[in-house]
């Protein structure tokens, strides 16, 4: 066994990886746990083809500022399958991340301490591997994949004359950039022509945000982590501190005026844990009995219609199950028969909502999904300074609902989210919408980051632009417009977007799959690359699975909700990672009898 990359013994079948991230590492831990009943005393060599380090991979290297944090509690994270995964092979537990690293479960780890822990998993998944299985890393770029459907598939190395040659490829690139579409190219050549800053879709670790001067006004459109990012290097990263609840400037920081859609931040993580109580049996209203169900219409299903009228009614479950028992007094109805009653309704029918408004007489303690995806919708402001004390407002009281327990039916609906997306990775690209949803109601930033937020706001350092934000050049400068300030706008030389750029087959910057798309694999209407649900094998423009190929993560259309995840919420990530070993090692063992 081996992390670096010698010459492989001839002969022995070959498992190329294209990515060496969590991804791969969580594929890696599953080859080993399979390894003894699927591939007994075989001999196997994985290469590993990435520039970056095996583990952490580029998103999660070590060598990345201290001052960013993981966005999940130090307890919610972990590369380790527990007895709630249903997956055919071993569980095999292991440590979360506060359990290796030795801090409270309730920490905020930095990337850097997350980027050792990714590496310690690769590593101790390499050692757990049986006699005959090596790995070989290779620190290069993949360039192109070739091979004939019926026999060993050569993956080019960027630098390399000669492909390494593989029985197998699995595509675990993971998160991709991106070209810049028809709105980004124009605002860049906007940029070039008047001699402004614009920065893309990107990953704020790696943006150039040395272009961006102190004191200079910038736009910034998104308003989900990528941002926290931004503000937080552009802030501390520049010498600046906090002292309390104030914001001590450095004087280098630039002035970010920051919109979206929304026009708010995406919500607090939760400050609580579950204290007592049964917690909501979910799946209830979408599992997989529906799944199955919408997967069979001859017609095939629409998101809107079918889908998430169910997660509506499955969210809302979990949302009353826990109001009903933890806070009986806020109810006007016993929970069997409220729930007798829900379980009939139709999802989304006047008969639920009548239901709901009968049986929760504060409409405070009822649950509106479509509310909350328009926390602004109506909100208008005459001036620019009235939206920053509404805006500071509006955060304020998120905090405080997402940290104190009577309002425990968020986290009962935070779990709720997590069943649905586990649910949901059945049915293949369902479109951005619902990534975009769970993003911003369940993978929102730590409490402290809007804490810290609020006070760059009170210090002048961001300023809000607020909701359905409108990006236009012209006039030599980047001009911002919103819905919540009508009739007013803000000019500036520089405009950030503050977002991921989105994985799309025809536009990623991945010279290997940019290769397999002109080639002919199939892909979704939103340009994922399309796979098998079953093992992730890819799929070409006739729908069939490749028998040599392999592709997992957030460019295919089976992501889930992440290379690592939560323990015993049953990740589909696992999953997959599992069902794909398998296919691998079953696959090699009958092709070796």
């Amino acid at each position: 066994m081996s992390t670096a990359a010698p010459s492989a013994v001839a002969g022995t079948p070959t498992l190329v990886i294209v990515g060496a991230g969590p991804r791969a590492t969580g594929i890696i831990e599953r080859i080993a746990a399979n390894a003894p009943t699927l591939y007994a005393g075989a001999r196997l060599d994985i290469h590993l083809v990435d520039p970056y380090p095996p583990g952490p991979g580029r998103i999660w290297r070590e060598r990345q500022s201290p001052l960013l944090w993981m966005n999940s509690h130090a307890q919610d994270v972990t590369l380790f399958t527990d007895d709630t995964v249903e997956v055919a092979g071993p569980v095999r537990p292991g440590p979360a991340l506060h359990e290796w690293a030795g801090v409270d479960g309730q920490t905020f780890a930095g990337r850097p301490t997350q980027g050792a822990y990714l590496r310690w998993v690769y590593e101790t998944s390499v050692a757990a591997l049986p006699p005959g299985i090596a790995v070989h890393h290779h620190a290069r770029r993949a360039l192109r994949l070739t091979g004939p459907r019926a026999g060993r598939q050569r993956v080019w190395l960027e630098g390399s004359p000669r492909p390494l040659l593989g029985d197998l490829v699995i595509l675990a690139q993971g998160h991709l950039d991106a070209e810049p579409d028809a709105e980004q190219r124009h605002l860049a050549r906007h940029a070039r022509r008047h001699g402004l800053v614009h920065l893309p879709p990107d990953f704020t670790a790696d943006s150039d945000l040395g272009a961006l001067e102190p004191g200079q006004d910038v736009l910034v459109r998104g308003f989900g982590l990528a941002f926290v990012d931004l503000m937080v290097l552009l802030t501390e990263g520049r010498g600046g501190r906090y002292d309390g609840d104030t914001y001590v400037p450095s004087g280098r920081e630039p002035v970010l005026h920051v919109g979206s859609r929304r026009g708010v931040p995406y919500h607090s993580k939760l400050g609580y844990a579950w204290d007592d109580g049964e917690r909501p049996p979910l799946p209830r209203h979408l599992g997989p009995a529906q799944i199955d169900e919408l997967l069979a219409r001859p017609g095939g299903f629409d998101f809107a219609r079918d889908v998430w009228p169910l997660a509506e009614k499955e969210l809302g479950f979990a949302h009353y199950h826990r109001l009903f028992s933890a806070h009986p007094e806020r109810t006007a109805m016993a929970w069997h028969d409220f729930d007798e009653k829900y379980a009939a309704c139709p999802p989304g029918s006047p008969e639920l909502h009548a239901l709901v408004s009968a049986a929760v007489p504060d409409p405070a303690d009822r649950l509106d999904l479509t509310a909350l995806d328009h926390p602004l919708d109506g909100v208008r402001h005459s001036s620019y300074e009235g939206l920053q004390e509404g805006l500071r407002a509006y955060i304020t009281a998120d905090l405080a609902r997402r940290h104190d327990p009577a309002h425990s039916p968020d986290l009962a609906v935070f779990l709720g989210l997590l069943s649905v997306y586990g649910q949901l990775t059945r049915l293949g690209d369902i479109g951005p919408w619902w990534h975009g949803y769970f993003s911003y109601l369940a993978s929102g930033p730590p409490g402290p980051r809007l804490r810290q937020l609020l006070a760059l706001s009170r210090a002048g350092i961001v300023r809000f632009l607020g909701a359905d934000l409108r990006i236009e050049a012209r006039d030599g400068v980047f001009r911002a417009t919103s819905a919540t300030v009508p009739g007013q706008h803000t000019e500036a030389r520089a405009l950030v977007e503050a977002r991921l750029p989105q994985p799309t087959l025809a536009r990623t910057r991945d010279p290997l799959l940019r290769a397999l798309h002109a080639e002919g694999v199939a892909e979704t209407p939103d340009g994922l690359l399309a796979v098998d649900p079953a093992d992730g094998r890819v799929r070409d423009r006739a729908g069939r699975p490749h028998p040599r190929r392999f592709a997992l993560g957030p460019h295919t259309d089976a992501r889930g909700a992440g290379a690592f995840t939560r323990p015993r919420t049953n990740s589909p990530s696992f999953r997959q990672n599992d069902a794909t070993a398998r296919a691998v090692l079953t696959f090699l063992h009958e092709a070796g009898r």
